[in-house]
């Protein structure tokens, strides 16, 4: 395909068409494959972003022409199985994304290629086992059960079983389950007056999320604690099921359709009633601003939803800027080396937790902005771990070399890959906080 000059506009996406026959047609999609892997293979832009652009360009360089549409469909596989959906192509690199008229949308392109395939039944245990965050969650909350559960994941037996049984590699790391759920101890905050500002709603309704409440409810409490101490009333939202993002990983959007039934009455309820929605987790957040929209796009309540979503850190720099958060800090945080990931980056909000830790006097933080490689449950997965740990090197490289008093991330799954990554390279060991556990730690409540 002949060179032609990439848009300087802002990219544009445009919905998903995921309810169409087309859409799942195995001709039409690999027709779209090829049109779109003879454009990146023309330009390469992308080739240190992840596995899927080095995997595509040496099947391309495998050909005798060495030309994309010499590679055989059957081939397309080791892409697709490459792309974890974190969008940083489509957000950062590529300059022929919609609205110039190549319109390459490679991630909803891989999207559609692994829905394709799960829709045909292509899809293993393993995927389906990890992608269930809401069976899984089960095992937390009962505390004997929990105990045991996460003693025997910490044997070198069962891991070795889990990785024969399902796939999941035995260096991994893996989160234990929760004793008690984050929901379980939660209360709505004391009464305080509503202050809105011009930039935020004054309450704020929180998403616990899959994660917080069946593995680390600390965040969950690190997150009410700041809100509490600024004077913000807070509710949990009344009920809640998995966002879909792990489910969308897979390509089952029909699951991620059944998650968004539940979820989306009970939020849009919120939003109507002015609250700022929240999530501790970056994808969950990720997946009411920009996902489910685009899956959804006629649909008023997605939309709603969407515009009502604050990551944490988004809500605290919007509320600093009304003048109504607090910066009576008590304690300085010394040296932070914070990575941004990718689920965060791709919501164009900016480094606003970096943003606000920089608030806190004393405190000197070294920003890395680059995939940590742990991608969901791409880094677990036995195929994909030791790649993902390659990905990630010059993260842990950056977050260590900085000598810092603690390592964070938005995304705590990342955060705690970038921990073993440092361990495991013999570069010097640093306690993992989360962002929000360093603001409260600032706030000394």
């Amino acid at each position: 395909m002949p060179h032609k000059e990439g848009s300087l506009e802002a990219p544009t996406r445009h919905p998903l068409d995921w309810r169409s026959e087309d859409f799942y047609d195995q001709a039409s999609l690999d027709k779209e494959l090829a049109r779109v892997f003879d454009i990146c293979a023309g330009c390469r832009r992308c080739v240190s972003l992840c596995g899927a652009f080095p995997a595509l360009f040496d099947l391309v360089d495998e050909t005798d022409s060495g030309e994309a549409h010499d590679v055989s469909p059957s081939e397309y596989p080791k892409v697709v199985d490459q792309c974890y959906l974190c969008d940083l192509c489509y957000m950062t690199k590529c300059p022929y994304v919609p609205p110039h008229p190549w319109n390459v949308d490679f991630p909803h392109l891989m999207l559609r290629a692994k829905a394709t395939r799960y829709k045909r039944g292509d899809v293993s245990l393993r995927d389906k086992f990890l992608s269930n965050t809401d069976a899984l969650g089960n095992f937390a909350g009962i505390p004997i059960v929990t105990q045991t559960i996460n003693a025997v994941n910490h044997t070198a037996f069962a891991r070795g079983v889990m990785e024969s049984a399902l796939g999941v590699d035995k260096n991994a790391w893996l989160p234990d389950f929760a004793p008690r759920k984050f929901r379980s101890d939660a209360q709505a905050s004391p009464e305080h007056a509503v202050r809105d500002g011009e930039r935020t709603p004054g309450k704020v309704a929180i998403y616990a999320t899959c994660y917080v409440n069946f593995n680390e409810p600390g965040i969950g409490h690190d997150l009410l604690a700041v809100l509490a101490h600024n004077e913000i009333p807070y509710v949990l939202v009344s009920s809640e099921a998995c966002c879909g993002m792990p489910l969308l990983e897979q390509g089952n959007l029909d699951g991620v359709a059944a998650k968004k039934a539940q979820n989306m009455p009970v939020l849009a309820k919120y939003a109507r009633e002015g609250y700022a929605l929240m999530s501790a987790i970056p994808s969950c957040v990720l997946m009411y601003k920009h996902e489910l929209p685009l899956m959804f796009p006629d649909d008023e309540e997605a939309k709603l939803v969407s515009e009502a979503f604050w990551d944490p850190f988004e809500y605290f720099v919007s509320r600093h800027r009304d003048g109504l958060l607090k910066t009576d800090f008590k304690s300085e945080l010394g040296k932070i080396s914070y990575h941004v990931p990718c689920h965060g980056r791709v919501q164009n909000i900016g480094r606003k937790t970096s943003e606000t830790l920089s608030l806190v006097p004393g405190t000197e933080l070294n920003v890395v902005e680059r995939c940590s490689g742990h991608a969901g449950t791409f880094g677990v997965k036995k195929e994909f771990h030791r790649m993902a740990m390659q990905i990630g090197t010059p993260v842990f490289k950056a977050m260590a070399g900085a000598e810092p008093d603690y390592i964070a991330s938005d995304c705590q799954l990342a955060g705690h890959h970038i921990a073993q990554g440092i361990e495991e390279n013999g570069l010097k060991e640093t306690p993992l906080a989360h962002p929000l556990t360093l603001l409260r730690k600032a706030y000394g409540v």
